[in-house]
């Protein structure tokens, strides 16, 4: 008799990233050529500061540190918090866990019932409902537009509020799309929140990655009145290419992080002790490699755009930062491909992996249809290489009549 399974797992799918990966993966071992846009995931080395840092820590770090990380870790990010998003949290409102991921999943954990609604912008990380789901967690999405900016209005915010509503989760800027809200854009949304006691989830993860001259403002800079209900999650997985070393954090208040803490405590204990040390080398070290790896992402952005409009019957908006593109690909639909029409993002994906070799993720998981996710932390003649194949293929394509562009 096979072994039964909890029933909270039916209300989750795999992740629709790694499982594009692991497709991709696939079609490089049979020796194809595989363009990968899929990983969200800087394709620089992590600093050599950082390296030796986490070298001299093996010396030391063999034993257990605090759950939820080491004092110095936690001064460290405040210090930095201070620094780079211009306000300044105490070391006993931070939590340290296995990547800005864990905190984001310890946070459903700890603040959701079943039945509790949480309202998510879409597109949205595809994690955002799914952690919440596997607690019995209702997502509440709300939907945003392209022409918008992807960014939600505060009268969609207002109306997807109830009596219900847990949290509210944003990111900024945002994966999957890239979109970045202003001080007045958090301002009016905060206003909104005001007369709630809904707990406000922002995260940050990628708040050094903007380009154009965009200013990137923390929530908690903002909106200081919010602060008893106010949680900012961040990282150093993106910011200094080290996401293999998962340390992210949670800045919350008091009661939640206690929460936090009994979670932590009773699961994973604390993060690795030398990738602690390794991300306080980050957060304490010269900032150029941060600076010269913003430049590069943003002349990739700028390649991966031009490359992306060029090709007939695909659209794509100017993200303001992080290192995605997220295009309509519907001008795509009625391309024939393994005997039938496509006529979804998820079809596109599959057609130009099978044909052009390019791994990217279709927009339906990230509750987006008719897109698809390009990252640009790859190389500027892979983008260039890559996407002049998928031009080729698409007007070498026979189409449905009735679907043409």
């Amino acid at each position: 008799m096979p072994v039964s399974l909890a029933r909270r797992l039916d209300e989750v799918a795999p992740s629709a990233t790694l499982a594009m990966t692991a497709r991709a993966a696939e079609l490089r071992a049979s020796g194809r050529k595989v363009y990968t846009f899929g990983v969200g995931e800087p394709d620089f080395e992590t600093p050599e500061f950082i390296r030796e840092a986490a070298q001299k820590a093996l010396a030391t770090s063999s034993h257990y540190t605090a759950a939820t990380g080491t004092i110095e870790l936690k001064e460290a990010i405040c210090r930095a918090t201070e620094r780079d998003r211009g306000w300044c949290p105490s070391p006993d409102s931070v939590t340290v866990s296995v990547g800005a991921k864990h905190a984001l999943f310890n946070l459903a954990m700890v603040l959701c019932d079943p039945g509790d609604e949480v309202v998510i912008p879409a597109p949205y990380w595809v994690s955002y409902p799914a952690q919440w789901q596997l607690f019995g967690g209702k997502p509440r999405v709300v939907e945003t537009k392209a022409e918008d900016g992807w960014r939600m209005t505060p009268s969609a915010l207002e109306a997807a509020l109830g009596p219900k509503t847990k949290a509210v989760i944003l990111c900024s800027p945002s994966n999957p799309t890239g979109a970045a809200y202003s001080a007045d854009e958090l301002r009016a949304l905060a206003k909104v929140l005001a007369n709630t006691d809904a707990v406000l989830i922002v995260d940050e993860i990628y708040g050094e990655l903007v380009y154009d001259g965009f200013e990137h403002v923390s929530f908690a800079k903002i909106a200081p009145e919010l602060e008893d209900r106010l949680v900012i999650v961040d990282g150093v997985s993106k910011t200094y290419a080290m996401t293999g070393w998962r340390i992210g954090w949670a800045i919350a208040p008091k009661r939640i992080v206690k929460a936090l803490s009994k979670v932590q405590g009773q699961s994973t204990t604390n993060p690795t002790a030398v990738a602690q040390a390794a991300a306080i080398a980050a957060l304490e070290g010269p900032r150029d490699e941060v600076r010269r790896m913003r430049d590069i992402f943003s002349k990739r952005r700028d390649r991966m755009l031009a490359g992306l409009r060029d090709v007939p019957g695909i659209e794509c908006d100017t993200p303001r930062g992080a290192f995605y593109a997220f295009p309509s690909v519907a001008g795509l639909y009625g391309i024939h491909h393994g005997g039938s029409a496509l006529d979804s993002a998820n079809d596109v994906a599959l057609w130009q992996l099978d044909v052009c070799g390019i791994a990217a993720v279709p927009g339906e998981p990230f509750g987006a249809p008719g897109h698809v996710r390009f990252t640009y932390a790859t190389s500027e003649e892979v983008i260039d290489e890559a996407l002049a194949q998928l031009k080729e293929a698409v007007l070498k394509a026979d189409r449905h009549p009735s679907m043409a562009p």
